[in-house]
C-alpha cells in the first residue's frame, strides 16, 4: 500500500506523500477491506483523484524520483493506523487499519476528500467495522499465512513503513 502511495505522489508530481496519496493508494488496491468499505459507500478511484486535484492540484516539477518523504500527517496516519490495529487485536497493520487512522486524523486533505465524497467519516469508520466482524475475523489467527489482507499489510519500523506483515507491537514503531 505505501508503494501504491508513492506512486500516486509520482503521478500528481508531489514531492511529498500526505494523507491524500494515502487515501489514493488504498482506493486503487482494489482488494483490501478498506478499498471494499469506500467502494460500498460510493467512493471511487475517480472521485477521489477529481477531490485530490481539485483541493491541491498537480505538483509544476517532473515526476519526483527515489524515496518521498511521508508529511508529518502521512507519518501520524501511519502511528495511528498501528494504534487501531492493536485496539482491535490484530498482531498486523492491514488496509483497514490505514483507513481507520486516515478518518482519526480528520484534518488531512484524505478526511476533507472523504467528507466531499459524502462518505461521513462515522460511516466510514462503522462500514470497516462491519466488513470487520462480516469476516469473523477477531485476533490474528496463529498460523503466519491464514490472513488473505497479507500482502497488502503493511507496519512500521524506525525507518517508516515497510514490507508487509510484520508483528505489529509499541516496540515497532521505535
Amino acid at each position: 500500500m505505501v508503494v501504491l502511495a508513492q506512486e500516486e505522489a509520482r503521478t500528481l508530481n508531489h514531492n511529498y506523500i500526505g494523507t491524500e496519496h494515502i487515501l489514493l493508494g488504498l482506493v486503487h488496491e482494489g482488494e483490501g477491506v478498506a478499498a471494499k468499505a469506500l467502494e460500498s459507500l460510493g467512493v471511487s478511484p475517480e472521485g477521489v483523484r477529481r477531490q485530490v486535484e481539485e483541493i491541491i492540484g498537480r505538483g509544476d516539477q517532473d515526476s519526483p524520483s527515489g524515496n518521498i518523504p511521508f508529511t508529518p500527517r502521512g507519518k501520524k496516519v501511519l502511528e495511528l493506523s498501528l494504534r487501531e490495529a492493536l485496539q482491535l487485536g490484530h498482531n498486523y497493520i492491514g488496509t483497514e487499519h490505514i483507513l481507520l487512522g486516515l478518518i482519526r486524523e480528520a484534518e488531512g486533505v484524505a478526511a476533507q476528500v472523504l467528507v466531499k465524497l459524502d462518505a461521513d467519516l462515522d460511516r466510514v469508520r462503522r462500514e470497516v467495522n462491519r466488513l470487520i466482524s462480516d469476516s469473523g475475523e477477531g485476533p490474528e489467527p496463529a498460523e503466519a499465512g491464514a490472513r488473505p489482507q497479507a500482502a497488502t499489510a503493511t507496519t512500521l519500523t524506525s525507518s517508516g513503513p515497510t514490507s508487509p506483515r510484520a508483528p505489529a507491537s509499541p516496540s515497532s514503531t521505535r
